[in-house]
């Protein structure tokens, strides 16, 4: 049998519920993955919560993964059983087996285990897209990142100081303070108090070119007025709630601004992206320029208490279920 944590209903993290299903079989274009562990991501709670809606109910979260392929289905080429893959942005992936478009995973290369590309897909290929896509961070740019003793964060931190920028990091203690500047932040203000203040300080009164801001309602007003003129406004994620009834003129009186809400897969839609971001990620972890940090793991029928870690801020670095 196959362990699937499945919803039949929106709600709070009990919703999550363990159940035995058979193990699918792949079709056309297909392959079925025998699961070694399982990204938990943000995401994955705004699924739950129905702030994002499934296609159907009862359905299974979950975004990202590796493991081994077990079968192969008519039509794929390129991909054996028993290959090593990984996988980002592909619901479903709360499963001990889990089926999956052949076209959408890459090959994890030996170096890389399976936690650790469980907790860096989709997190690392959206730092890809964030520093190098969405904004190409270039040498001595000051950055502000909020969350950054989060899984996308840590990573950021890591990734922008080998490009030769400088973070300033947003986190809510000071212990994630300290991780954060281990991790290649410059600076880092613990609280989410007179951020513009603190950011004018610290830049001389010249702000920042672009702000990634993963928080939402609670931050978006002042994530704006850290920003230099015509600077970019990345708002990647909604920790507080969405940001609802922006207008446009808002942009023009801070000076000219951008304003992107990007999502990752808009930017690996085709699957030469695909394998191009991840072959950069996993050159770079293998490299140690990135070192990935799994703060916590559960067991996947534990789901709901990674859900209660994650939404409670308890979390540091990125968040897996093994199986």
């Amino acid at each position: 049998m196959n362990t699937v944590i499945r919803i039949h209903e929106y709600g709070g993290p009990d919703v999550l519920r363990a159940e035995d299903l058979p193990i699918p079989t792949p079709g056309e274009g297909e392959i079925l993955i025998r699961q070694a562990a399982m990204g938990v991501n943000f995401i994955d709670t705004y699924y739950r919560s129905g702030l994002y809606k499934f296609p159907s109910l009862p359905a299974t979260p979950g975004m990202e993964g590796a493991g081994v392929v077990e079968a192969v289905g008519p039509g794929v080429h390129g991909l054996a059983v028993g290959a090593r893959v990984a996988y980002p942005i592909m619901l479903g992936g709360y499963a001990q087996y889990r089926v999956i478009a052949a076209d959408r995973v890459v090959a994890l290369p030996a170096e890389i285990p399976f936690e650790t590309a469980a907790g860096i897909m989709l997190r690392g290929l959206s730092v890809h897209m964030l520093l190098r896509q969405v904004h190409d961070v270039r040498r001595g740019e000051n950055i502000l990142v909020y969350a950054a003793a989060g899984g996308v964060g840590l990573l950021m931190c890591q990734w922008a100081r080998h490009l030769g920028a400088r973070v300033i990091g947003v986190v809510s203690t000071e212990e994630k303070a300290e991780l954060t500047r281990a991790n290649g932040a410059a600076d880092v203000l613990v609280g989410t108090h007179d951020i513009p203040a603190r950011v004018r300080a610290l830049t001389d009164g010249a702000m920042v070119p672009v702000v990634y801001d993963s928080i939402g309602r609670a931050t978006f007003e002042d994530s704006l007025n850290c920003l230099a003129p015509r600077g970019l406004m990345v708002s990647y994620g909604n920790a507080s709630g969405a940001v609802t009834g922006v207008a446009v003129g808002t942009l023009a009186s801070h000076g000219s601004l951008y304003l992107t809400r990007p999502s990752l897969g808009t930017y690996i839609a085709k699957r030469d992206e695909l394998v191009a971001g991840a072959a950069e990620l996993f050159r770079l972890v293998e490299k140690g320029v990135i070192t990935p940090r799994i703060g916590q793991s559960f067991a996947l029928k534990d789901a709901a208490q990674a859900h209660v870690a994650l939404e409670s801020r308890r979390t540091t670095g990125s968040t897996i279920l093994l199986p």
